[in-house]
């Protein structure tokens, strides 16, 4: 080899060796931590979120948030979860666990962001329907078109008539028009999946644009889940921005609705938010 050949060799040794550095997982010891509480919800829609039967309506109207009113100082949760967990807002049973935090971290570089997700699933469930998958963990992010998107997280996509709810369509999934989502999940069963994919005028479980890759591990009782997606596909996140998300566990092999989730939250780019991300 010609010794102009040989540099040019070297260079792009160099060069590809950059761009793993660049683009590597983040040094999550060096990433802070954000507790977010989740929640079993019950049968309680978007539609009994907006109702006269929810005392915060009122509030939504107005433009607040559910994590605002819900959540107070020293990000103490303030919920009637006696309610919550009655017969009347969930009819199978509530599970013997109806709320635990989720610890959130999340990094961004100039291409990707990095969430990681560490959490104690808990046993006591009503449901097991999911006999494939102990655990599924799943961050949505809507973008500016969902109604309350913004507001509620998560609980924007879900309608009374979506499947699991009493009396509903069993085909009929979570829906989020007008407007889209884009949904990256982990489920726990053979070996470990990544799922890509939208919630718009039902919900895709794959053909996402995000590029979605996810890693989970159990130590003990405490999972760890980790995923990759792109800043640019699907709901484009921007650096300088804080971008709505929420999350999901269905743990104890549930499935459906026999979930908990989250509150509308937001990751900060370079921005103020309720978990602030680290650049690398």
């Amino acid at each position: 080899m010609n010794q102009k050949l040989t540099s040019l060799f070297v260079m792009g040794a160099f060069m590809a060796l950059g761009s793993q550095v660049a683009f590597a997982n983040p040094d999550w010891s060096k990433v802070p931590k954000k507790d977010i509480h989740v929640i079993h919800p019950g049968v309680a829609p978007v539609e009994w979120v907006k109702s006269g039967d929810h005392s915060g309506a009122s509030g939504l109207k107005k433009g607040e948030t559910c994590a605002g009113c819900h959540i107070t100082d020293g990000n103490k949760l303030d919920i009637d979860l006696k309610r919550l967990a009655s017969k009347e807002m969930e009819p199978k049973g509530a599970p013997k666990t109806m709320t635990y935090p989720v610890s959130v971290q999340a990094a961004y570089d100039a291409t990707n962001l990095y969430v990681r997700l560490t959490f104690k699933a808990p046993a006591g469930g009503a449901d097991h329907s999911d006999k494939d998958n102990e655990v599924k963990a799943t961050v949505m992010f809507p973008n500016d078109k969902v109604p309350l998107g913004d507001q509620a997280g998560c609980w924007a996509a879900c309608h009374k008539d979506a499947r699991t709810m009493p009396g509903a369509d069993d085909k009929k999934t979570k829906y989020a028009t007008p407007g889209a989502m884009d949904l990256m999940q982990w489920k726990s069963g053979g070996g470990g999946k990544a799922v890509d994919g939208t919630v718009t005028d039902k919900r895709n479980m794959e053909g996402g644009k995000a590029g979605v890759t996810a890693e989970g591990s159990k130590s003990g009782d405490t999972y760890t889940v980790t995923f990759t997606r792109k800043l640019a596909g699907g709901v484009n996140l921007a650096p300088g921005k804080a971008v709505p998300f929420g999350v999901a566990i269905h743990a104890d092999n549930a499935g459906g609705r026999f979930h908990h989730v989250s509150f509308g939250h937001t990751i900060g780019l370079g921005a103020d938010g309720d978990v602030k991300a680290t650049k690398q």
